[in-house]
């Protein structure tokens, strides 16, 4: 069952698509992975997308952390076969995944998943978990 909040913040990820051509889907994940709302694919492959998610943004933290820069990841992007997935901040403790054919101008992606976190960055937060 989703949570109202996953349904309120439901239709920025379908705008997020339908404004930016040759993109697949869009899933919106707190910072431990779990999936907060998804836009184009069914919930078992958002789950695992957010998974990889969160692992591609570790890995941009550690290359940050080596490479001796510090701070937020502001975007990953990874180029598979037909695919172009991207990972960026989406907010407190969020993060935002959107895939897309190889033929999205990646400019444009990242802009409006920008402008998006931007926009909506209060309500893309996600608080801390707390111990039950």
């Amino acid at each position: 069952m989703m949570h109202q909040s996953r349904q309120d913040l439901a239709w920025l990820l379908k705008a997020l698509v339908e404004k930016v051509p040759h993109t697949r889907c869009a899933v919106l994940l707190a910072s431990d992975g779990l999936v907060k709302t998804v836009h184009g694919v069914d919930t078992d492959t958002a789950d695992r997308l957010a998974a990889a998610a969160s692992g591609i943004y570790a890995l941009g933290q550690e290359l940050g952390s080596v490479t001796g820069e510090a701070g937020e990841v502001r975007q990953v992007l990874v180029d598979v076969g037909t695919a172009l997935v991207a990972v960026a901040t989406g907010g407190d403790r969020a993060r935002l995944l959107v895939a897309a054919d190889q033929d999205v101008d990646v400019s444009v992606l990242g802009y409006e998943m920008g402008v998006l976190a931007t926009a909506a960055g209060a309500h893309l937060q996600t608080p801390p978990r707390h111990a039950t």
